[in-house]
């Protein structure tokens, strides 16, 4: 067997990392290793996986096929194991709960800390994702539990859902912005003139998502909401930022909130989970999580 899971392993984070140095710091191991690993799986394949340009490291059309049927079987091992542990035990081996970008992930810590306190050993993985990325998350198995999930379901079975409210996003400028002393209501036709500020969608399977961004409008795309606030406090782009955060930001009189004559709509968000995923430590956290104290203290200011 030419191809193993190891291979596999080291196939993924190149491409997700772009370079045999930065998935070998992910994977803990020397880049000379990855390069020796999938020289010799091409070689005995007689084939190319990767195009070589500099550091950088590109997929070619048969490596492309090799990752993407590969990741299937990756996820399906990954769940084997975890099935395994399940049965042996109840409890997972590891938790992998996806956040939006929206909620700090802060507000998950007392709930964690009570999980820690009651003697449960299963390890916890904490994860961000954007927009669809938190259903592609669960849709692909990187995680069991999401929380802020938005927008509607995607067309995929094995999910449930949870409604835990609605986001009431702000358009927020800073005060140096071109569009600070513009008159409100902002139309779309002044709004698109401007650069707008996103966090990208993470999916990796799912169709990406895209939400308050006008067709044609430039955009900056940045890692993070704390880096979106930065980036508009920055007179860098305009655009919409969580009540909690806005509010924020317009207390210390870096951003000001003005009024558009197409406001966006609220958009539900929920929390999801994986239907199959049957141990404790998930059935724990559902229970926790429907508490109405546990619920107002996640939701407040979206």
């Amino acid at each position: 067997m030419k191809i193993s899971l190891d291979l596999l392993h080291m196939l993924d984070a190149i491409e997700r990392h772009g370079s045999f140095t930065a998935a070998a710091a992910a994977l803990h191991r020397v880049p000379s290793a990855l390069s020796h690993a999938i020289a010799k799986l091409e070689d005995e394949l007689g084939l190319a996986l990767f195009l070589r340009e500099g550091r950088r490291a590109t997929l070619t059309p048969a490596g492309r096929t090799l990752l993407d049927d590969g990741r299937h079987l990756l996820r399906a091992a990954d769940e084997l194991e975890r099935r395994v542990q399940r049965i042996a035990t109840g409890w997972e081996s590891e938790l992998r709960i996806a956040v939006d970008m929206i909620i700090p992930a802060e507000r998950l810590y007392p709930a964690i800390g009570r999980f820690y306190a009651a003697g449960h050993s299963t390890q916890i993985h904490l994860v961000y994702e954007v927009l669809g990325g938190v259903w592609d998350a669960l849709a692909t198995g990187r995680a069991d539990l999401a929380i802020g999930a938005p927008g509607d379901l995607p067309a995929r079975s094995g999910i449930s859902n949870r409604l835990l409210g609605h986001t009431r996003l702000l358009f927020m400028v800073a005060p140096q912005h071109p569009l600070a002393t513009c008159p409100e209501p902002i139309a779309p036709r002044q709004l698109i003139r401007h650069r707008a500020i996103a966090i990208a969608d993470t999916s990796r399977e799912l169709t990406a998502r895209t939400s308050g961004l006008l067709e044609g409008q430039d955009v900056l795309r940045v890692p993070d909401m704390p880096a979106k606030a930065a980036a508009q406090a920055a007179g860098l782009g305009v655009g919409h930022l969580p009540c909690w955060l806005a509010e924020q930001e317009a207390a210390a009189g870096r951003l000001l909130e003005k009024e558009l004559s197409e406001p966006r709509p609220a958009m539900p968000y929920y929390l999801a989970w994986r239907t199959r995923h049957t141990g404790k430590a998930l059935q724990w956290f559902l229970a926790e999580l429907a508490k109405d104290d546990e619920i107002a203290a996640l939701t407040a200011g979206l």
